[in-house]
């Protein structure tokens, strides 16, 4: 264990030196996971019965959004289109590493370089948060992270088998913005969609851990959210597993 994570501890390292040259790349990247929550914020402090918490909760699903974003339909999907995943396959290390790696990279420089952007829009919207709220979501947080990590990776999987790997992973991005949280807060969503919403793993990824920074569910609630979260990372991490064992063994077979 200590060896892979020094193996993880260095490829972040080199990801994050190799992505120091893009700052320009990255901040496109930032405005594109800002446009959506920002839109979302702008409509709903407009309308009656959004609560005074909106700009608060909207804040927070930016901050989210830039510290679990992924991108593994560009950068590992193209490594299996250009057969550069066969290098891969031959390292003394798993195979994840380097998705990882590169994963936490990306997110470390967008979080970075959105700093301006949120204290900006915490300025403008007069957001204040609790530090025992924040407190409570920072498990919620991490499990976000891991989850939309191996949501995106399985999807980019889809490589091995499609060069459609973009459509399928924006039809998930699609997913994690309506039933996420950022078109809308899960509470002001209709029956039955709030329901469908609670059970599905996107709003785990995104407005979860936003909600609970603005100490806006109760224990109860929270609870249920902590088990749904987890329990999808499970799901999605086995999913992650078979689809890497299944693709592999496609790849081999077609490259032999």
């Amino acid at each position: 264990m200590s060896r892979i994570l020094r193996l993880v501890r260095l490829e972040i390292w080199r990801q994050v030196i190799g992505w120091s040259g893009a700052w320009w790349f990255l901040v496109t990247l930032v405005l594109g996971q800002a446009v959506a929550p920002l839109l979302g914020l702008f409509l709903w402090r407009h309308v009656p019965g959004a609560g005074p918490d909106i700009g608060s909760y909207y804040l927070a699903v930016i901050c989210v959004a830039l510290l679990t974003a992924s991108f593994e339909n560009h950068t590992f999907a193209q490594a299996i289109y250009n057969g550069s995943v066969a290098a891969v396959l031959l390292r003394p290390q798993p195979a994840v590493i380097g998705p990882l790696g590169e994963n936490l990279a990306i997110r470390f420089w967008m979080f970075l370089l959105g700093l301006p952007l949120l204290a900006a829009v915490g300025f403008t919207a007069g957001v204040r948060f609790a530090p025992s709220a924040i407190l409570s979501a920072v498990p919620a947080l991490m499990l976000a992270a891991v989850l939309h990590f191996l949501f995106v990776w399985t999807l980019a999987m889809a490589a091995f088998w499609t060069e459609q790997v973009h459509a399928v992973v924006a039809f998930g991005t699609v997913l994690v913005f309506l039933l996420g949280g950022s078109a809308a807060p899960n509470a002001l969503l209709p029956d039955p969609w709030r329901t469908i919403a609670q059970v599905l793993p996107f709003r785990s990824m995104l407005g979860f851990p936003a909600e609970l920074a603005t100490g806006a569910l109760t224990p109860a609630a929270a609870s249920a959210g902590y088990a749904v979260s987890v329990a999808w990372t499970v799901i999605l991490g086995s999913c992650a597993v078979g689809a890497w064992r299944l693709g592999v063994r496609r790849y081999s077979t077609v490259g032999a």
